[in-house]
């Protein structure tokens, strides 16, 4: 395998980083001693655990960005015009089934009813005396279909006043977890308007848009992980769903992932995550992510060189992989030994130099 940089280059990276290494070590040292503290002996004295590099098959995956979603989740809307009177539960709140989250003031709603209804006995009444009249022949059958279609549409708005009164107190259609609120106690409520969306903890899922070129492997793909952010171990799906159209503007397709149960409580919709699907195998060379050391724009290992000693490497970094794994490209070669506490070989290095 070829090295990144030229001889004499690396001979003065390990110099610079020995010097800022020393100069850390020394600033360390000094503040801690400031508080009274000291680093312990026996973490100097314990010998460096290491690892050898290998090559190992793994999954050959396409990755994705993703959003985490939940699979049950509902936007409640006002359905009537009134004052909101009341409003019981704010977010991150866990509301029970036909759990009352909201009140609206029902009095413009009542009058509406009381005008429907009296609208609607009046044509029943009129509707009553055209047709004694249409029996004894004193008005025609256009003046008895006028009065039946009169009392039809009397009657189906008494109907929808007495439905929009009812809707005047907002219940939760299922247990969950409320997310947003979208009016507080005192503003007004418009039918359509937002009031309230909750969404159901236990059911989750992540969504990607998949480009159409890489459509067929998706499809075919044996399973899925989602990785999230900060966390070592990628989730296994439970299954993939691909949705059956395109969109034509950006031409991508939408995929699910449906997640696990047991979820951490952390998991919430919103959550940016990473969706790998598993397209076939391959082999790679990889080591423990906690094993790589960045100084600004540069990566590097400690490895033992052929005299038992911790040397820094400059090595290039491929993708992540699962189990805190990550693939390196250039700079190391299976079999070496990689230092797994890059922090406690800097200290041993840097004091080693300063000697």
């Amino acid at each position: 395998m070829k090295t990144l940089l030229s001889p004499s280059r690396i001979r003065i990276f390990h110099r610079i980083a020995r010097l800022l290494l020393l100069a850390a070590t020394r600033w360390f040292v000094a503040t801690i001693g400031g508080f009274g503290l000291s680093i312990p002996l026996s973490y100097a004295q314990t010998p460096l655990a290491t690892i050898s590099a290998a090559i190992r098959e793994v999954d050959r995956t396409y990755p994705a960005e993703a959003v985490v979603e939940a699979v049950r989740q509902a936007t409640l809307a006002a359905q009537v015009t009134g004052r909101i009177l009341e409003a019981r539960v704010d977010v991150g709140a866990r509301v029970k089934a036909g759990e009352v989250l909201m009140r609206i003031d029902t009095r413009e709603a009542a009058e509406a009813l009381i005008g429907a209804q009296a609208q609607y006995t009046q044509s029943k009444a009129n509707l009553t005396r055209i047709k004694e009249l249409y029996a004894q022949k004193f008005v025609s059958q256009a003046a008895l279909d006028k009065a039946e279609a009169d009392n039809r549409s009397a009657a189906a708005n008494a109907a929808r006043a007495g439905a929009t009164s009812s809707h005047a107190v907002i219940v939760a259609p299922f247990a969950g977890v409320i997310a947003q609120r979208f009016a507080e106690a005192g503003e007004m409520a418009n039918p359509g308007r937002p009031l309230i969306s909750l969404f159901e903890p236990g059911d989750m899922r992540v969504v990607a848009s998949i480009p159409q070129y890489k459509l067929a492997d998706v499809r075919q793909a044996l399973r899925g992980k989602i990785e999230f952010p900060g966390q070592p171990e990628w989730l296994e799906a439970k299954r993939i769903e691909v949705l059956p159209t395109i969109d034509p503007v950006s031409h991508a397709v939408r995929v699910r992932l449906y997640l696990p149960d047991g979820l951490s409580p952390a998991i919430v919709p919103g959550l940016f995550a990473r969706a790998h699907f598993v397209i076939g195998s391959t082999r790679k060379l990889l080591v423990p992510a906690t094993s790589i050391i960045r100084r600004g724009e540069l990566t590097g290992l400690y490895v033992f060189d052929e005299q038992g000693k911790p040397r820094l490497r400059q090595v290039r970094l491929g993708e992540a992989a699962a189990a805190g794994q990550t693939e390196i490209l250039a700079g190391l070669k299976a079999g070496e030994k990689v230092v797994l506490d890059p922090l406690k070989a800097s200290f041993m290095s840097t004091n080693a130099t300063a000697r």
